[in-house]
């Protein structure tokens, strides 16, 4: 057995599951702003959902860091937008075919990879000037 290279896997699992921001996390990082929060805004935070009206702090706590942030400039003025993308795994499974010089060969695979829709983009949430969500966008599945 190589000890060694399982230990690089088990090290790698490891980082990759100790690396990520869930909810719970993320309100015991910031529990005094949660506790100060009214039971109505604790209570979509916790199930990792957002509002109108809602801080930055807030969909920090309810969502995570934001994949990127833009300015939308509108008639009315300018606003800040958060985009946030779907994370989640998508299974696919693909065989293939394959002859060459002297052979012939038949092969299968699997793999796992971001599903999707416009870059695997999720919710867009825009921030009016005072700070607060002013508009939430979602992505619909087709």
């Amino acid at each position: 057995m190589n000890l060694p290279r399982y230990l690089g896997v088990l090290a790698a699992v490891m980082l990759l599951f100790v690396g990520c921001s869930t909810v719970d996390s993320r309100i015991a990082q910031n529990r005094a702003a949660f506790s100060s929060w009214p039971p109505a805004v604790q209570d979509k935070v916790v199930l990792g959902q957002i509002d109108l009206g809602f801080t930055p702090e807030q969909v920090r706590v309810a969502l995570g860091d934001p994949d990127y942030e833009s300015v939308r400039t509108t008639a009315d003025g300018s606003s800040v937008v958060w985009g946030f993308r779907d994370r989640k795994p998508r299974f696919s499974f693909g065989i293939g075919v394959g002859m060459g010089r002297g052979s012939t060969g038949v092969g299968a695979g699997a793999g796992v990879g971001p599903d999707g829709f416009r870059d695997n983009e999720k919710v867009r949430v825009a921030f009016d000037p005072s700070g607060r969500v002013s508009s939430i966008e979602v992505a619909q599945r087709r």
